[in-house]
């Protein structure tokens, strides 16, 4: 859909070609029907009406707070809780109406402000509500439970934002309830959506993101999945080293492969009736670039690797087995997925395969067999190399600047930390940071003039 800015200019410019001749009346009649020139004056009355509609209603609900704040303490608990359930009731209701029977096309956009404003009012009734009748608890849990209410609307509703809201509140919740795991008790309910998040935020959020059809709410579920996924991973602890070791490699192994083999024709559930159509696909692809990225960067420096050893204790967690379930569950899930990858592999998933186990092979061998930092920190900085050129290769074949620039910042950060790692002199390092923006601004000069003259059907 066309933004009104263009369709503003676009007006402008076709009532100059009419003037100097270069369109007749009728073609000018058409571009207005086509863009819809007669609604430019009323979608901007709409607007003004839209920001005064908010500024008072944000006027109103101050002067409501004040006066509620003010005759808090007078009313009873009964009149308390009668007026907050009549809040959110009363706010979703017309959020909803709005929403879903508009006549205008800002109706419809203040009844999803309205449902989201609802939704926030549901974390603020739960509060008061636990003060009024002295319920204490965590705010993890809070956050937890909140979520979960919004995850509710978003289902029942369909609506992107609220799934987006529900995704950020349950990772607030996991992420405050990370530091308090150690003093809650064993099998509460908040300890057991606690160690169970990767499992669950899969369930929860990955069906909705497909319902909605929305990419931001894959991204952000498949970015609390693997950051659940890596703190469950390090709760693990063995008394043996080889068990150990690999749970600390599977931290670093486990995510990529999980995203890189992930497939939208595994988990449609006919949600998507274009069964070719695969629009997650990319951006778990995405994730697990950046991952990788992130993992090699980390692992050049000399630094890592002399601290680099397994967490180890003296008798195994009988706690930790629903941890393991969560691990074993996305390990079968990963090798089931790349069965299916095996059958079609590609070039580049071969390369991304080879990446992931030569990281595997060099930590276990590492924390196993016998040191070799300096032969594994050759290695990242190899593969870091090879990620870097690979990524620029693809941004030269399909024409993408995002990718072309990505390779180009891990080049220029893997050249830039060696140099500052390592023990050289200011000029060479003045000298390296000079040669290193001249390369910059050369590629980026060279790479749009690339582009200008791209053909990708070439």
């Amino acid at each position: 859909m066309v933004s009104d800015k263009f369709r503003h200019q676009l007006r402008q410019e076709a009532k100059t070609w009419q003037a100097e001749g270069l369109i007749n009346e009728s073609q000018y009649e058409l571009l207005s029907q086509r863009y819809q020139f007669n609604t430019l004056d009323t979608s901007a009355r709409n607007r003004f009406i839209v920001i005064l509609i908010g500024l008072g209603s944000l006027l109103l609900g101050l002067a409501v707070i004040t006066f509620v704040a003010a005759n808090w303490q007078d009313w009873s608990r009964e009149l308390r809780v009668f007026l907050l359930l009549s809040v959110f009731v009363g706010v979703n209701i017309a959020g909803f109406y709005l929403w879903r029977y508009p006549t205008e096309q800002w109706q419809n956009r203040l009844g999803r402000g309205l449902l989201f404003l609802g939704a926030l009012i549901l974390g603020a009734n739960m509060a008061l509500m636990a003060q009024m009748f002295h319920q204490s608890g965590s705010p993890a849990g809070l956050y937890i439970v909140w979520g979960i209410g919004v995850l509710a609307m978003a289902y029942s509703l369909r609506l992107t934002l609220l799934g987006i809201l529900s995704t950020l509140l349950i990772g607030i919740g996991y992420w405050w309830g990370f530091f308090e795991l150690s003093g809650l008790e064993d099998f509460s309910w908040l300890k057991l959506v606690l160690q169970n998040m990767p499992l669950l935020a899969s369930l929860m959020f990955i069906p909705l993101a497909y319902w909605c059809r929305s990419r931001w709410l894959f991204g952000i579920s498949a970015i609390l999945i693997i950051v659940s996924l890596e703190i469950t991973l390090t709760q693990i602890e063995f008394p043996n080293k080889f068990l150990a070791s690999l749970i600390s490699t599977t931290a670093f192994v486990l995510p990529p492969a999980l995203l890189w083999g992930y497939d939208d024709n595994f988990w449609r559930f006919r949600l998507i009736d274009d069964s070719s159509s695969k629009p997650f696909q990319i951006i778990a692809r995405n994730l697990t670039l950046t991952f990788l990225a992130v993992l090699y960067y980390m692992f050049s420096f000399q630094f890592v690797w002399n601290d680099t050893q397994p967490s180890l204790v003296k008798q195994f967690n009988p706690n930790d087995v629903l941890l393991l379930i969560n691990v074993i569950f996305f390990w079968v899930l990963t090798i089931w997925q790349w069965l299916h990858l095996g059958q079609r592999m590609d070039r580049i998933t071969a390369v991304v395969g080879s990446m992931i186990a030569i990281a595997a092979f060099v930590l276990l061998f590492h924390l196993n067999i016998a040191p070799i930092s300096a032969f594994a920190i050759f290695v990242f900085n190899a593969v870091l190399f090879i990620l870097a050129a690979g990524l620029i290769r693809e941004a030269l074949a399909t024409g993408e600047r995002r990718g072309f620039w990505g390779g180009i910042i891990l080049l220029t950060l893997q050249i830039a930390s060696r140099m500052l790692e390592y023990d050289t002199n200011l000029l060479f390092k003045a000298f390296v940071l000079f040669l290193c923006g001249v390369g910059i601004i050369a590629a980026g000069l060279w790479f749009e003039r690339y582009l200008r003259n791209f053909n990708p059907e070439q």
